[in-house]
């Protein structure tokens, strides 16, 4: 296991028993994208990195892509939905405002009534959640938490629009986090910017829609070349922090997990970070896209597939976007599951 993750205080320490994920069944080449917007596959390759990526269809909304990966990671853990104490869904894309998904969730789960709450973050959402399911687990209110990060992007973004559509995808991550006797999950590092909050934002409010309902539909905007200057040279100094305060170094760790927002900007910050030539770094954002709140623990599922990394690595994971927000902590990597009613 190699040198431990330090913990802030003593007591009861937490940890992820399970993934799982849902990827929706239709995949989206770049062609297909470029027949709404003017670009071509060579260029969104170039510029992203991205190659495909997944549209949710009917009946995988986000309750529904939710249920999916929480029985994979409820089958990779060995635990029951009665036994979960806390529910947290970490999304921008739910269709209501009310009842949070969470609760529907935990119900259609079989669960006993645990606490349950959404959780709105951006793309650091589920680091974000994971953060929040830490101090509970470790502060004695819950035993056991579901953690879910899950997007239907291709809801949220006109067809179009040349400046995001290309972008962006579906999907949904899940991992159940336990109390443990040792140190499973390293501090967060999180925080905010909002003077850069224009740079991805909904335009307009839906408030205004309804005002005016002839106008057009409120859609996600970015400012691309902000977002892109602010996440290369930033979070390069967010992972840095990470890892110090989990009290380790890059020699600690088997894997960095940053958000997939583009190729590019992973791979400046992997160079600011100095990683060495080789090391894994996560690159689901070829085949899936920016999936906003569901990309990191995508991402770790992708790396465990694909043999890249195995249960019990540490690796380093950063959220971040929208907000500006972002939200990251070391984790022990955790079983793989499927989901048992897929």
């Amino acid at each position: 296991m190699g040198k431990p993750i330090a913990s802030v205080a003593g007591g009861r320490q937490s940890v992820l028993l399970g993934l799982g994920v849902h990827r929706p069944e239709r995949v989206v080449t770049n062609d297909e994208i470029c027949e709404t917007i003017d670009s071509t596959d060579e260029w969104i390759q170039t510029r992203t990195g991205i190659k495909s990526r997944r549209f949710a269809g009917d009946g995988e909304g986000v309750v529904a892509m939710s249920l999916g990966a929480a029985r994979g990671a409820l089958a990779a853990s060995g635990i029951s939905p009665e036994q979960i104490g806390a529910v947290i869904i970490a999304t921008s894309t739910y269709d209501l405002q009310t009842p949070q998904a969470a609760s529907v969730i935990a119900h259609e789960l079989g669960m006993n009534g645990p606490a349950a709450f959404d959780l709105a973050a951006g793309c650091a959402g589920f680091s974000t959640a994971l953060g929040v399911a830490n101090d509970l687990i470790r502060g004695g209110t819950a035993d056991y938490a579901l953690v879910v990060g899950v997007d239907r992007m291709s809801d949220t973004t006109e067809p179009t629009d040349r400046s995001v559509r290309f972008i962006f995808g579906d999907g949904a991550g899940a991992v159940i986090v336990g109390v443990s006797d040792t140190v499973g999950i390293g501090p967060v590092e999180w925080g905010s910017d909002g003077s850069q909050s224009d740079a991805i934002k909904q335009e307009p409010s839906w408030l205004e829609f309804i005002e005016k309902p002839e106008g057009a539909r409120p859609w996600i905007k970015m400012a691309g070349t902000a977002v892109f200057r602010w996440a290369a040279f930033e979070m390069g100094k967010v992972a840095t922090r990470t890892l110090e305060k989990s009290g380790l170094t890059i020699d600690d760790i088997d894997a960095f997990v940053p958000h997939q927002a583009n190729q590019r900007i992973n791979e400046v910050i992997a160079r600011s970070m100095k990683l060495p030539e080789g090391f894994p770094v996560s690159n689901d954002i070829a085949e899936t896209g920016n999936t906003s709140a569901a990309s990191v623990p995508l991402a770790m599922e992708q790396m465990l597939r694909d043999g890249q990394v195995k249960p019990g690595d540490k690796a380093l994971l950063v959220g971040f976007g929208a907000g500006l927000s972002y939200a990251g902590q070391v984790v022990i990597l955790p079983p793989l599951g499927t989901d048992p009613n897929a």
